[in-house]
């Protein structure tokens, strides 16, 4: 009999925002909503399934900066002030709605999750998330692969390798200092692929990696199994398709909370300075009381709704590889399921239950099994060997909303900043004290100016102002540094400001834009 092999992997990655003067709210909020409202959840759940022992596997990535952010004393306590305001808001709404409001039991309900979150931060990680996610990582739960130190789409860059390769490297290191180990799959930020590209990360030691499924079905030969089983490129790195059918659909049903009704938008401006305090700006609070039908929302109906889907998902693989495995004359097929974190508890309130009854599900459901990638190559030099085709999870499928009109203004000042970062690395390749300071500030600067969160930002609309703002300060820090060594003068207050308002990469070492030899 065939094994049916099924992997869900979960992509955690935030942009790099951190402010530590003045109003810090409005802008670092995009993080605290997700511990509150992704992160938090998702380990209560795991920590749910231990306790009643039902085995459960995933793959999971962290991004680099979402690690160094999460690690940060600063922001860990920003979080916890920005809590003590949501729970100060929830005081205020349950007095706002009469007890026989529907509205009133939702805002207790919003109220005993704000301060168990308070609580479980604090008391019961101690505010160390990471190290609650590498206790799942030691006890086989879940299978972390790396990835690029700011998430670039590496295929703007396969022309400059020593760009993508410090991109890799310093991703690399992060990640081993946080997790102590070097992952065996790269995940590709946005699934950006194009040729060459796995001859930059395989050398590095990994394994695998994962691409969009039209990198596959468009790959030279066509692979004979398609996206229902791992292939090779020729240097041996594992290539798995990601399968997109349907994951984003569930979350549409009427009953499901909607998630762009919240208080903090919707409520009287007085109101909200009087119970979160004098803020510049609105921002998401997770007080929602309405379903996407816009009725009242149900948390009941909405949270059988999630089983129902999640039993659904199941079927609809467990078909699928049934039919896959038939096809293919009863040989071992597998599907990997990519989504993004934010898919959990963010942009869906009732995913992290989702995901819940799919775990358990899974672990008495006779037709799948819950992998990893790695258990899935074990025969990795048999695999069949392809030239994959290029593509990305962005745009029609290959990244075009990176480089569009709202944002293809940046690569240019970005490439140059990687090509002279990449000139310095050569100039000065063993240099000391302030001007290896320098340098490692300079290197840092230009990872920050890579990130793909800053076009994508335009693109979406999202926070476009503070985006572009972001990138210029990269750019410019960058050239600062570039124009001081030209003419040996460098401020060390200036340089010790920037230090200490981004410490973001603390082991960051300018060489690894250095040429290969």
């Amino acid at each position: 009999m065939s094994k049916k092999s099924l992997v869900i992997n979960i992509v955690f990655h935030n942009p790099y925002i951190r402010h530590i003067d003045g109003d810090n709210v409005s802008k670092n909020s995009v993080l605290f909503t997700a511990i509150s409202d992704v992160y938090l959840p998702i380990l209560n759940m795991f920590a749910d399934l231990e306790a009643e022992g039902i085995p459960f596997k995933v793959n999971m990535v962290i991004s680099p900066v979402l690690c160094t952010m999460l690690a940060d004393p600063v922001i860990q306590q920003q979080y916890i002030e920005w809590q003590e305001r949501i729970i100060a808001l929830g005081e205020a709404e349950t007095s706002k709605y009469k007890s026989d409001d529907p509205r009133h039991d939702l805002a207790v309900n919003y109220l005993e999750k704000a301060k168990q979150n308070l609580k479980d931060f604090q008391e019961t990680l101690n505010q160390d998330i990471l190290s609650k996610i590498k206790y799942y990582v030691n006890h086989g739960n879940i299978e972390l692969m790396a990835t690029a130190a700011t998430y670039s789409f590496l295929p703007h860059y396969v022309d400059m390798p020593e760009a993508v390769q410090a991109q890799i490297e310093t991703g690399m290191q992060i990640h081993k200092s946080f997790f102590g180990i070097v992952p065996e799959g790269f995940w590709l930020p946005y699934m950006g692929y194009v040729p060459n590209l796995e001859s930059i990360i395989r050398p590095y030691g990994f394994n695998y990696s994962i691409v969009d499924t039209h990198s596959l079905l468009f790959a030279n030969p066509l692979p004979k199994a398609g996206i229902f089983s791992p292939v090779r490129c020729n240097n041996s790195l594992a290539l798995f398709a990601c399968d997109y059918e349907k994951n984003e659909g569930y979350k549409k049903a009427g009953v499901y909370r909607n998630q762009e009704k919240d208080e903090g938008f919707e409520a009287d401006e007085e109101y909200l300075k009087n119970t979160l305090g004098d803020i510049n700006s609105r921002f998401k609070t997770g007080y929602k009381y309405y379903s996407n039908e816009d009725s009242v929302y149900d948390m009941g109906l909405a949270f059988a709704q999630a089983e129902h889907d999640a039993e659904a998902f199941l079927n609809e693989k467990s078909d699928k590889l049934k039919e896959a495995s038939v096809l293919m004359d009863g040989s071992d097929v597998s599907l990997v399921c990519s989504f993004e974190g934010s898919f959990f508890g963010g942009s869906w309130y009732e995913g992290v239950e989702w995901l819940n009854q799919i775990l358990r599900k899974a672990s008495w459901n006779n037709d799948l099994e819950l992998a990893t990638c790695s258990e899935l190559i074990e025969n990795q030099y048999s695999l069949p060997l392809i030239s994959p085709f290029p593509g990305a999870s962005l745009g029609t499928g290959y990244g075009e909303c990176l480089l569009d009109s709202s944002n293809s203004w940046m690569i240019r000042y970005v490439r140059k900043a990687c090509e002279r970062m990449i000139d310095l690395s050569v100039r000065f390749s063993d240099d000391s004290g302030l001007k290896a300071r320098s340098l490692n500030l300079a290197a840092k600067e230009v990872l920050l100016a890579m990130a793909g969160d800053w076009p994508m930002m335009l693109h979406d609309g999202d926070m476009p102002e503070y985006a572009e703002e972001r990138f210029k300060e990269s750019v410019s820090a960058f050239s600062t540094v570039y124009d001081s060594l030209g003419s040996n003068s460098i401020s060390t207050e200036w340089l010790t400001r920037m230090e200490r308002n981004h410490p973001l990469f603390d082991i960051m070492n300018y060489h690894v834009f250095s040429r290969r030899k």
